[in-house]
């Protein structure tokens, strides 16, 4: 099995039930200020992003999990990946929440094993189960490359993703497939995000892909006539340079 590539996430994403599958024509490239854009120039705030202080992870942690962040959404030519869109700060602030806590789940046994369309089935609350995978799958390459995950090639990096897909590699006290598929998961909703929540930094996704961000009135564009509507990102906190007239 090939690992999701950059566009093979994005092709996933606007093809579901997503607040990012947006009209085609969102997806041109070459905007910029004032080009029909429903804002004044106005003095405005930088979107908080985020810092790289660390709030759960461990030094350690954080490098294993920006290492897998960056082989499930790599950089390249075409594009940002995981590590410009700085998604291991959004998974930081995620497993120091109460979703890291599974504060509104329910979490009593007994467990068993679920099926994909039941959800996040594990015992463990998914900050517990990043803690427990994180330090199976450092030990698992140490013992079998002589290092921490993130010290791997690139190309050995995507193999032991592969195995942990494929379920070829296990771990003793976790599922090293539900974490797979959960951080696989996160990783996207990191990408994506709004940057309020740390990750998408400086909406880098969003530019990327064309997406609007969170604007609250496109009655102006209803009528666009299938033109490309090339509108900058906005995020929950505004957009440098924007702001309401």
């Amino acid at each position: 099995m090939t690992l999701p590539t950059r566009r093979r996430v994005l092709r996933y994403l606007l093809s579901g039930s997503t607040a990012l599958a947006t009209p085609a024509g969102l997806f041109a490239k070459g905007y910029g200020r004032g080009e029909g854009m429903p804002w004044s120039p106005l003095e405005g705030e930088i979107p908080y992003h985020g810092t790289q202080e660390a709030n759960f992870f461990t030094p350690d942690e954080r490098a294993t999990v920006a290492a897998i962040c960056a082989r499930l959404i790599p950089s390249g030519d075409d594009g940002p990946g995981a590590t410009e869109a700085d998604v291991v700060t959004f998974l930081d602030r995620q497993m120091a929440g109460f979703y890291g806590r599974g504060q509104h789940w329910y979490m009593q046994g007994p467990f068993a094993e679920g099926t994909a369309t039941q959800g996040y089935q594990s015992e463990h609350p998914p900050a517990e189960l990043y803690r427990r995978a994180l330090a199976e799958l450092d030990a698992w390459c140490r013992a079998q490359d002589g290092g921490p995950f993130a010290a791997l090639t690139a190309e050995r990096q995507d193999e032991v993703l592969t195995g942990l897909d494929e379920e070829e590699i296990t771990f003793e006290g976790v599922s090293a497939k539900t974490f797979f598929d959960l951080i696989l998961r996160n990783t996207i909703e990191g990408y994506f995000a709004d940057p309020i929540y740390g990750g998408n930094r400086g909406m880098i996704a969003w530019e990327y892909i064309g997406f609007p961000g969170t604007r609250y009135d496109y009655r102006d564009f209803v009528s666009h006539d299938g033109a490309p509507i090339r509108l900058p990102p906005v995020s929950l906190l505004g957009r440098p340079g924007w702001s309401a007239p």
